[in-house]
């Protein structure tokens, strides 16, 4: 399940995160004092948000640009072929979470998590219906309802589900995600809680890929007219239903996750008040802040195969596995429960961005892993935090830190610190960032499961540092950032059933450039393009060159008609792509097949007119093919025997209410 990228992400003490970081939105930060001069009786609405550690605000992203920014997958993310299937990413992200990790992430992308929970304000309530259909019956609806229930009391309901039966056999996905947060302030502003309740449903069928690539230019018409014709590895295509209604898994992964967060803070200070033409607003100015975080999850990951005795033969070839019985099933259960005690300072009363936060965290986990055991342990994590947002907005700062004192995990560390310095309007702004990651590797590769997969000799412990720069060039629109890894003792999947750890040290340089070139009023090229190179031992298989561009025409016409249209072309150079077993729901290094690829080409037409916006979309227009007569037929391959779909046809509808 998602988890958070990394312990650092749950340290910010309520207080802000770096500029240019995480998926802020469209807006830009605002501070306090103008938050609580807003006007909730005006006519129009204000919608603002922030994360859970985070003080900056900032506005909802209303831009019809880019289809991205509105479904769970981001552009240099690959699936299994369908909507909802496993993913991973082509850029290289090491894991940077220390302490407890069950193993599963493939279904990451589509789960709601903690660290991206928006706490909203709003002075009028505010609705947005989702509505997306696709060929083969794809489906994802979501609805977020926001209002206030005083000025300082708001609540956040959102619901997203995501459902495609897919063009191949037994590709089905079913995802249901539900959350709940909201923000409570009390009059005095000397108190605030934050609260957190969330739900995923995770679910993906699995077909093993299919039996042979020749079968995508078959001259057979049954494989041409439906790919769901096409023999797979696994899953009996008649035990695999298409419609979108039945949710029952037949072969597959279900991952489970529900998690509650309770955070209260209660400030020491003083009162202030600001006198303008018409009212006076009064604030609090904290100087000392006590917080704790109450935390308890659930996860549950399973693989299932209610068939398992027709795919005998595909397990004991590549999973090794001497008997097969009817079903094939494994269910990993685990909770945690966890208390944060935090005291957070604030040198200037009068900059909440500038802070040093100490604290402690105790973690209990408590695992039910079949024949594997129930293991039960603790865990003691020291933390603390230096930030300052200098407030003439020049620098920018970061020092933090986390280490395992006790328990299972004894000895996992994080350290990271960023600075960010306005160079000058016309030059933009420098950030550099450092960041040394220590931790242990995720339980399945420790044995602790109930999944068969053999231990690794003598694990060790990860060790991954980074170093990065990020310039950003307003005046000519253009940012430049570079990436680089130095991995040791990385944990990876080396084949179905086989897990193995490097020894050596690796490196990896990412160097990346986004840029947006305009023509004219209304033409625009944004090109985003990222170059790759590493060491020619490293354990991981990325590609040299990834890039996505967008040949757009944009703008705004008539009085209410916003419209962006254009190509959207991704292209990955050859690369060695990684493998994926379906059991353990991870991809594996393959050294015997180079992936060539087609560039991915989309065609789009975005408008919004007032509180309407709609996104239509033709995919994979890359795989037109004259071989058999015209069709689009010829799908890049995504994985080995994991070919993604054909021409795919999408239209998103996104409609706001505001009452």
């Amino acid at each position: 399940m998602a988890q958070l990228p990394s312990r650092l992400q749950n340290m910010g003490g309520g207080m802000g995160r770096m500029g240019g970081g995480g998926r802020a939105g469209g807006g830009g930060g605002s501070d306090s004092l103008k938050f609580e001069k807003r006007d909730f009786s005006a006519d129009s609405v204000t919608v603002i948000f922030r994360y859970l550690d985070s003080a900056r605000f900032s506005s909802l992203d209303t831009s019809i640009s880019d289809f991205y920014r509105r479904v769970p997958l981001r552009p240099d993310m690959i699936s299994l072929g369908n909507v909802g299937n496993a993913t991973r990413p082509v850029l290289f992200t090491p894991r940077t979470q220390t302490g407890w990790d069950a193993g599963f992430h493939a279904l990451d992308p589509y789960a709601f998590n903690i660290a991206e929970t928006r706490f909203m304000n709003t002075t009028k309530p505010f609705t947005e219906l989702t509505y997306l259909i696709g060929t083969k019956l794809e489906q994802q609806v979501g609805i977020l309802h926001t209002q206030n229930v005083t000025p300082d009391w708001n609540f956040v309901a959102q619901y997203r589900l995501v459902n495609a039966p897919g063009a191949y056999n037994s590709q089905n996905t079913n995802h249901a995600n539900l959350r709940f947060n909201s923000q409570y302030t009390s009059k005095n502003k000397r108190y605030n809680a934050f609260l957190i309740v969330l739900s995923n449903g995770l679910q993906s069928a699995e077909n093993g890929g299919i039996e042979q690539d020749s079968f995508l230019v078959n001259r057979n018409p049954a494989y041409t007219r439906d790919r769901f014709n096409i023999p797979t590895r696994m899953a009996d295509s008649v035990f695999t239903s298409r419609n979108f209604f039945s949710v029952r898994l037949n072969t597959g992964s279900r991952y489970t996750e529900s998690r509650f967060l309770l955070r209260q803070q209660y400030d020491f200070g003083k009162k202030d008040s600001v006198v303008t033409d018409s009212s006076v607003v009064r604030f609090f100015l904290p100087r000392l802040r006590f917080e704790h975080t109450l935390e308890q999850s659930n996860n549950r990951f399973i693989f299932q195969d209610i068939q398992a005795g027709n795919d005998s033969a595909y397990y004991k070839e590549f999973y090794r596995f001497t008997r097969v019985p009817d079903t094939l099933y494994f269910d990993d259960r685990w909770r945690m429960l966890s208390n944060d005690l935090s005291v957070i300072q604030f040198p200037d009363p009068k900059n909440p961005l500038q802070f040093l936060k100490a604290g402690a965290t105790l973690e209990n986990h408590a695992g039910a892993l079949g024949a594997a055991g129930s293991p039960r342990f603790s865990a003691l994590i020291a933390h603390g935090e230096y930030r300052n947002r200098t407030r003439n907005r020049r620098w920018d700062m970061l020092l933090a830190g986390h280490f395992h004192a006790a328990g299972r995990f004894a000895g996992d560390y994080g350290a990271e610190a960023r600075i960010r310095t306005q160079l000058s309007k016309r030059l933009g702004s420098l950030e550099l960032g450092f960041q040394n990651v220590n931790r242990s590797p995720s339980m399945l590769f420790q044995g602790i499961s109930s999944f068969p997969l053999p231990k690794p000799s003598d694990v060790k412990r990860e060790n991954t540092t980074r170093m990065s720069a990020v310039l950003d060039l307003p005046v000519i629109r253009t940012r430049l950032s570079a990436d680089y890894h130095l991995v040791g003792n990385l944990t990876y999947f080396d084949g179905f059933n086989g897990a193995r750890q490097s020894g050596a040290l690796f490196n990896l340089l990412r160097l990346g450039v986004s840029k947006d070139f305009a023509f004219g009023k209304h033409w625009h090229w944004y090109l985003d393009a990222h170059l790759q190179l590493t060491t020619t031992d490293a354990p991981v298989n990325v590609p040299l060159i990834y890039t996505r561009n967008r040949l757009a025409f944009e703008g705004r016409f008539f009085k209410n008609l916003n419209l962006a249209t254009g190509l959207d072309l991704r292209y990955l150079s050859d690369f060695k792509a990684d493998a994926y077993s379906p059991v353990y729901g991870q991809f594996f290094l393959q050294e015997g097949l180079m992936q060539r690829r087609l560039p991915d080409i989309s065609a789009y037409f975005n408008f919004r007119i007032r509180n309407f916006t709609a996104f239509v979309r033709a995919d994979n227009l890359n795989t037109l093919t004259f071989t058999h007569g015209f069709g689009f037929k010829n799908p890049n391959m995504n994985a080995p025997l994991y070919p993604g779909q054909d021409l795919h046809m999408r239209l998103g509808v996104f409609w706001v209410f505001v009452n």
